[in-house]
Parts: structure tokens; sequence; C-alpha cells
């Protein structure tokens, strides 16, 4: 996420110990392959995709050139269990994710189990086209933790001497860890077609607003902020093999904000023309994170996979620190195919999610 001065959720940790260690507070991870992380996004993408089985997984390093890297690893499946003839279906999902940031090695480990429900909206016209609605459900449990024996301490200085584990904040205000639950949920509305598809979300996380303040002695404010994300994607053939997917990202918790928008140009490079399942592609995408950063997203598809590499180059005030030099993000996802839908036309909205 985005503080609203342009810094993002890291906020260099080493540096909010040194200067305010009863007051460490933490924002969730963002991709800008937000592609490769749908569970992360909305519970409600769960299963909504065309095919039997999805797998992904992303790593994302960032601003190594100011700091310790920023590292995130995300990993998850999702599946329809059950699946009726006029499109509903019933999915399941797991989540996981890793995230390392700064000097303290402050590091969040999260798993999280979806469900979604999809409901047709109707039956599927002569073109093909359909609608339905997805409800998603999510829970999951956190660890988060943090090394106080690589932080420094002003306290720690005795007579212009260095002495360290003397901290009152290290032995008495600050905990190595603390563990908690998480509950989410979201809405989905997809429209499928021939030529023209596009999915709309709205999704609510950490509603249970668990305590995560790693404070020996944490007040009932210490709180993990709720986080709203809204979103819009498409993907609307324009040519024998082109096709353009843009779409937009917004999320919102407490005082920070995210705004991603952008567009990928999707061409088809094998296959037969108009049946994407499992065909050979290439993409390339432009993105703008506003206040934060332009992207660059590029990759190829085939045979269900997905490979897709993205760089963020830094344009907010820490540009005189980084260089420019934001986040590298490489990410796989496969997509196995649904035996009775084998070779069959892309009905199931926007790449994206």
């Amino acid at each position: 996420m985005i503080r609203r001065n342009t810094i993002t959720r890291f906020s260099l940790a080493a540096a909010i110990a040194l200067l305010a260690p009863a007051a460490i507070y933490a924002q969730d991870i963002h991709f800008t392959q937000f592609d490769m992380a749908p569970l992360v996004v909305n519970p409600a993408f769960t299963g909504n995709f065309d095919g039997a089985v999805r797998a992904s997984a992303i790593y994302r390093n960032q601003w190594a050139s100011v700091t310790v890297p920023f590292v995130t690893e995300g990993a998850s499946v999702d599946l329809p269990v059950l699946v009726e003839r006029n499109g509903d279906y019933l999915a399941l999902g797991l989540q996981l994710y890793d995230d390392k940031a700064g000097d303290g090695n402050l590091s969040n480990f999260t798993g999280l189990l979806s469900i979604a429900y999809s409901k047709a909206l109707g039956q599927k016209d002569d073109l093909g086209r359909s609608t339905s609605l997805t409800v998603g459900l999510q829970g999951g449990y956190a660890q988060e933790s943090i090394d106080l024996s690589k932080l420094y301490f002003g306290d720690e200085w005795s007579n212009g001497t260095f002495v360290p584990g003397i901290s009152q904040e290290y032995h008495l205000g600050i905990g190595n860890s603390v563990n908690y639950y998480l509950v989410n949920a979201g809405l989905a509305l997809s429209h499928g077609g021939q030529k023209f598809s596009y999915t709309l979300g709205a999704a609510v996380n950490n509603i249970n607003q668990p305590n995560n303040s790693i404070e020996k002695k944490a007040s009932s404010t210490d709180l993990l902020d709720m986080r709203y994300t809204g979103e819009i994607g498409a993907n609307w053939i324009v040519g024998e093999r082109l096709s353009l997917r843009p779409a937009i990202l917004y999320q919102y918790q407490a005082s920070a904000t995210e705004l991603i928008a952008g567009n990928e140009f999707h061409y088809q490079v094998g296959g037969q023309p108009g049946y994407e399942n499992f065909s050979t592609a290439v993409f390339v995408g432009g993105w703008y994170r506003t206040g934060d950063a332009a992207m660059i997203t590029a990759g190829v598809e085939f045979k269900g996979f997905r490979i897709g590499v993205s760089y963020d180059y830094n344009i907010s005030s820490l540009n005189n620190a980084s260089n420019g030099q934001g986040g590298f993000e490489i990410g796989v996802k496969y997509i196995a195919p649904n035996p009775f839908k084998f070779a069959g036309k892309r009905t199931v909205a926007c790449s994206r999610f």
C-alpha cells in the first residue's frame, strides 16, 4: 500500500523502530502483478477461471538500493469443487505469503483458506455470453515477528560506548512476535463473452481487526486496520490474435491508499486464432501506481502456463535515495484444463484477476 505522501508501506522498519518503538504498525502486502495473487486481492476470485485447477507463485524484491531488500513471496491454489450444469459452482482455495522487511527482519507469514459460491444470472445467450455473481469468504492465521538484536536503540549508548542489549525497549517495551486470526470477504460480478469480458469486484480484508502490535503491553487501539479493495478489469479481443486487457485496482487502508491503472497488450502467436486456452502468446503491459511508481510487465503464455516479470520505477520523493529503483517481480501461474472444455473458447472474464 502507498502512504499518502508517496512512501509505500515499506516505511523503513528499522527507522520506525529507532524513532518510535512503541508504535510499530503494519499494512498489508501488495503486488504489481496482482493477477498472480488473485486470492490476496479478493476472496471472491476463488475458482473464477476457465479450467479445473489454478496454481500460482510470485516473488517480489523491493528497495534493495535503499536498505536491506524488502522481500515478499506468495503461493496459492484454488479449484471449483462442485459445478452445476447452469454454471453455478462452489470453489475452495489456499493462499500463503511471507513478507520480510528492513534491517530488523520484520516478518509476516500468513495462511488463508477461501470458499466462494458463484451463481449464474440467467442462461447463456446465443452468442455464448453469460453473467455471474460470486461471494467469497476467507479466514486465516498470521504470525508477525521482528529480530530485535539487529536494531539499535538510543539507550544502548552508555558514556559514549555502545552496549547492546541494555535497552528498556528491548527488554520491556517490545516483544519478538505476535499471532492473530484474519477474516476477509468479497463480491465479484463477471460477464463473459466471445469478444469482450469484464470483472467487477469489491472486498474487505481484516474484518475482525485483530491486534497485531508486537508491544508487550499493547493497547486496545493497536489494531490492524481494515483494507478496502475495489477492482475492475476487462479482456477485449480487438483483432484476430490481439486483445487488450485494461484493469484498475484501488485499495484503502488507514492513512494509506493505492491506485494502480494500466493495460496489457496480449498477442497470440500460436494456435488457432480465437482459441486462447493453451495457445502460445506474449504480452507486455504498462501500469502506473499513483504517486509511487511507473511499472512495466511482460511475459509469455503456453500450455496453461503464464510466466511474467515486472519492474517498478520509483517516482516518489524517495527517488533521490532509490535512484528510481523500485521493485522487481517474477510470477508463474498454471491453469489445468477442464477435460470437458479442452481447447474451448475462453468465456471467463478478465485474465488480470
